[in-house]
């Protein structure tokens, strides 16, 4: 018998003798007993709780769905949000690249949906307004836990249109017009691909940091700098991101395509003459 078998400390029934008395031994018994069914006892509890938790959390996500609507109707006023959250973001700045940004620019909002049963999982969802680049108006990847907890994820294939597959190789080599970026937010959005194992960090980051409060991050850059780089500083920058400078973005963050696409939806902002104004008012004065 070796030194780990030599360590082990054996249950007898009543009557052997080894280690203790048969007196012992049965006491020893009952005691265990006794405990598994005060064990079994806390389990009941722990499952009450659980369930009670996540009924409790439906009820708050459907007091939060309102004041979600609100936030998205104010976002929606804010021109290029949530590419800058992204950008701003230390951790998922750095999966923006620069073809990334031009289409986040068209992004209206983001949604978290939770499945009715909250521990089974949930959906992140990103809405666009109409662009050059894809047909979907939104992208959704859903990610699902079934009774043993195994994680399933589940995401629609982008409908690129003709040229802009960002995340297709094939069509860089025939001469596409926007190159292959291996390192992209939308290869992750696409793609099943875990960072960590069975954890997906993106995910988690939307899910838990930037959903619930994107302008956690975003805030730093607007006292720093102004939202589009006014202010002490040009640049609005993210892990890893050079941002966007408020004098260049239309002409490094658009192609072509994008402006088309801004004139159609009338988002020509009419310029004003604040000199002129000026000088107006000094002479009425």
């Amino acid at each position: 018998m070796d030194g780990a078998e030599e360590k082990k400390v054996k249950v007898g029934e009543p009557g052997e003798e080894e280690g203790g008395s048969p007196k012992a031994t049965q006491e020893l018994v009952d005691s265990i007993e006794k405990l598994q069914v005060i064990q079994d006892e806390l389990e009941a509890i722990n499952a009450k709780a659980i369930y009670e938790v996540l009924e409790v959390e439906k009820k708050f996500n459907e007091l939060r769905k309102p004041v979600f609507s609100r936030r998205n109707e104010v976002i929606g006023s804010i021109r290029d949000f949530w590419l800058i959250a992204f950008l701003s973001h230390p951790v998922l700045g750095e999966f923006v690249s620069k073809e990334d940004e031009k289409i986040l620019k068209h992004m209206v909002s983001l949604e978290l949906e939770e499945a009715k049963d909250a521990k089974s999982g949930y959906s992140i969802v990103l809405n666009f307004s109409p662009n050059p680049y894809f047909e979907d108006k939104k992208l959704t990847k859903t990610y699902c836990f079934d009774e043993v907890g195994d994680l399933s994820i589940m995401c629609e294939p982008i409908k690129w249109k003709e040229g802009k597959g960002i995340t297709d190789g094939d069509r860089h080599e025939k001469g596409a017009k926007r190159p292959y970026t291996s390192e992209s937010f939308f290869t992750w959005f696409s793609e099943v691909v875990w960072s960590d194992g069975r954890v997906d960090e993106i995910a988690e980051i939307i899910r838990d940091d930037l959903w619930p409060n994107p302008l956690k991050h975003l805030q730093n850059e607007v006292d720093a700098t102004g939202l589009y780089g006014e202010g002490e500083g040009e640049e609005v920058t993210g892990g890893g991101n050079e941002g966007i400078n408020a004098d260049e973005e239309d002409e490094d963050v658009l192609d072509d395509d994008d402006k088309e696409y801004r004139e159609e939806d009338g988002d020509d902002e009419e310029e004003i003459d604040y000199e002129g104004t000026d000088a107006d008012a000094d002479e009425e004065n």
